[in-house]
This record gives structure tokens, C-alpha cells and sequence, in this order.
């Protein structure tokens, strides 16, 4: 049986506690309490999240292993680099950090997803990642064309750590262009890994890979103990250390996207 938590004033479960692989619900911890800014903080500091559909109550989970992008192993394919090499010359190309966040979220929850019916992002939820974003703590990464919002992502920031959540595209490869936005953002703010909780072929082929829970805890202690990012601009020089790093090392070969 897994806890069942009737406030924020009770702590959540040591994550070694979460259901094992093989189990009906691997990696599931506890269930039950709130959304609140106070809890999510808690959570995400001991590698926690929640994910629950409409009707059930809020299931927070601990998966071991845990999916993760080192920042330095992205895999930076030809074609993601043509996409991202004009996208950076077109006029009108440009990205945003937090210019449109209740959008972005809003878009997330709303993008049919293939192989899923229906969404994990609840209205409940959104509302929590909202309270939480107004509070600094949430950051969306935006692809805008000619003013328009084309794709993006959000995720959570906490010391130099952040946890990617979710993302979405209105044109093609607008949510790629956004993470690599991202990539270029943590590299200049030395944020070495994205948390990406489950594993996907999609992210495998971006380059996540999975880490033992014990080996994730460890890193993820190491980087909330550095000091929170305290400037959320995006400049457009981090495109041009992006492409001249990779360009030196030889772009990856393209694979399955």
C-alpha cells in the first residue's frame, strides 16, 4: 500500500519507498494532498512529481531508473541543424523566456498527443504550475515567428536544475528549436542536466539517457545546492555558441526523431 497524504503538513515518503519495476505502478510513491507552491518545492527538491488524470487524486512518483539529457551528450543531428541555421538568419525568428507562459501551458495541455487519450495536465494542475510560475519558479521557452507563438516548452527551475515538463508545436520543429534554446540557455548558465522523468524513444534519440535513482539523487542534490538563475532573458549569442561548439566536434548523424 502506498501513504496517503492528508495535508502538506505531512512529509512525502522517502522516494526508496516508491513501488518497485515489475510492480503494477513502478515508481509510484504516494498519493493524495494538494498542489500548492509549498508541496511542489518539496517534491521537486527530492526528485518527486506529480502525474494523475482527471478524477484521480494527485499521485506523486519516484521512478527508478530516471530519464534524464545531460546537457553536454544533446545529440545535435544535420538536420536540427539546418532547421535551427534558419531559423536563427530568417527575420521575424526569434525566442522568447516567459513571454507567454499561460499560453504555452494552455498549449501543452491542449496538443492531442499520438498513442495517448486525453491529457495528464489537468486543469488542477495548470492552475498550480501557474500559481508557481508567477512565483519564479516555472519558466517557459518560446518559438515565435513573424509574432506569432509557434511551439515551446516549460519546466521547473530550482538551484541549477531543470526539470522539463512539457512541450508542444504549432509548426514543425518549433518545440525542437525550443529546446535547444533551452540547451543553449543551461549551458551558459551552467545547468548541466534536464530532468525528463520517463524514458521515450524521442528523448533517447536526442540523447536522455537513464541514470540509476541513487545516481540522479546525488546530482540533483549537487545542483540545488548552486545559487537559482537570477536572469531569465534569452540572448541571441547563445544560438551562435550552440552551433560553433557542435560545429567543432562534428554534428551527430540523423536518427530516428
Amino acid at each position: 500500500m502506498i501513504p496517503w497524504l492528508h495535508s502538506d503538513a505531512e512529509p512525502l515518503p522517502d522516494t526508496r519507498q516508491a513501488l518497485p519495476r515489475g510492480s503494477d505502478a513502478p515508481g509510484l510513491l504516494a498519493a493524495g494532498g494538494e498542489l500548492t507552491p509549498q508541496r511542489l518545492t518539496e517534491a521537486y527538491s527530492h526528485g518527486i512529481f506529480p502525474w494523475y488524470s482527471e478524477g484521480q487524486p494527485v499521485l506523486w512518483w519516484s521512478p527508478d531508473p530516471r530519464m534524464v539529457l545531460l546537457v553536454d551528450e544533446f545529440k545535435f543531428s544535420r538536420s536540427l541543424r539546418k532547421t535551427l541555421a534558419k531559423f536563427v538568419r530568417t527575420p521575424g525568428c526569434e525566442v522568447r523566456i516567459d513571454a507567454a507562459f499561460p499560453e504555452v501551458i494552455g498549449a501543452c495541455a491542449g496538443t492531442p498527443r499520438e498513442g495517448q487519450d486525453g491529457t495528464w495536465i489537468v486543469p488542477a494542475m495548470v492552475e498550480a504550475y501557474r500559481r508557481w510560475h508567477r512565483l519564479g519558479s516555472v519558466h517557459s521557452f518560446e518559438t515565435w515567428v513573424d509574432g506569432e507563438l509557434a511551439g515551446g516548452l516549460y519546466g521547473v527551475s530550482l538551484g541549477r536544475m531543470f526539470f522539463g515538463e512539457s512541450m508542444f508545436a504549432h509548426r514543425t520543429d518549433a518545440s525542437k528549436i525550443a529546446l535547444c534554446a533551452l540547451i543553449c540557455f543551461c549551458r551558459q548558465h551552467g545547468v548541466h542536466m534536464i530532468d525528463c522523468q520517463q524514458r521515450t524513444g524521442h528523448l533517447a534519440s536526442l540523447g536522455g539517457r537513464e541514470l540509476p535513482r541513487d545516481e540522479f539523487e546525488r546530482r540533483l542534490s549537487l545542483a540545488l545546492g548552486a545559487p537559482a538563475i537570477a536572469d531569465w532573458t534569452y540572448d541571441g549569442s547563445m544560438w551562435r555558441h550552440l552551433l560553433k561548439s557542435d560545429a567543432g566536434s562534428g554534428a551527430q548523424k540523423d536518427g530516428p526523431e
